[in-house]
């Protein structure tokens, strides 16, 4: 006999109770901004970059899960203006260090800005260029103790491929906006295959969930 899950009514009256003033009232109490922070989250707006950095609530928990797993080497892939990578800097040791891959040398440089006023980086490294070819010239600074992929949705797989392979056992991977803007599903969008391989290669190589985060959080513990 073969069981089937029963349907979710949780998911579906969560969706119903996350009203903006409920949301609004537990990110102020759960996920408020200090000076560092709220300089970070506006940049891009200020600088004239795209607003598409992860949520408060988003932030906070890639720190507390950080912290809960004892992060000491942290790789994050997508920097744009240091927002996520402050909220992970943070849950670091004094001698724990983050690396982080920006493409655009522009956006690189207000992340660099931003970390520097807010005292953190001494242990953050703003790479700028491809990220596949410089996640092949840390190789040697590993095993990582977790991996954040939030960067060209397309390459997901070869970004998670990298983290499975250089992960400790026990590390983290984290992938945002894995439902991919709903558009997982799509079976004629190349980047949505690459997004689908992403899930399926980290449910092989990990213990993962999907979080149902405003655009999904995948998390992965490394088997």
């Amino acid at each position: 006999m073969v069981c089937e899950p029963m349907a979710d009514s949780s998911s579906r009256q969560g969706e119903r109770y996350a009203t903006d003033a409920v949301l609004a009232f537990v990110r102020r109490v759960h996920a408020p901004h200090d000076e560092a922070l709220q300089r970070a989250f506006d940049a891009p707006e200020r600088e004239g970059m795209p607003a598409i950095q992860v949520g408060p609530d988003e932030g906070k928990t890639l720190m507390l899960l950080l912290q809960l797993a004892g992060a000491r080497r942290v790789v994050e892939i997508g920097t744009l203006a240091a927002y996520s990578t402050l909220w992970m800097a943070r849950a670091l040791p004094e001698d724990g260090k983050l690396w982080t891959f920006e493409k655009e040398p522009k956006h690189a440089e207000v992340a660099r800005a931003n970390l520097e006023a807010a005292g953190l980086a001494d242990r953050v490294e703003v790479r700028v260029g491809d990220a596949i070819q410089g996640l092949a010239s840390i190789e040697a600074e590993g095993p990582f103790d977790a991996v954040f992929v939030d960067a060209d949705k397309g390459r997901y797989d070869r970004y998670g491929a990298w983290a499975a392979a250089h992960l400790r056992p026990g590390g983290l991977l984290l992938g945002d906006n894995a439902y991919f803007f709903g558009r997982l599903a799509d079976e004629d969008d190349e980047a949505a295959a690459a997004m689908r391989r992403f899930h399926q290669q980290a449910a092989r190589d990990f213990e993962t969930v999907c979080l149902p985060t405003p655009d999904g959080l995948l998390l992965g513990r490394r088997i």
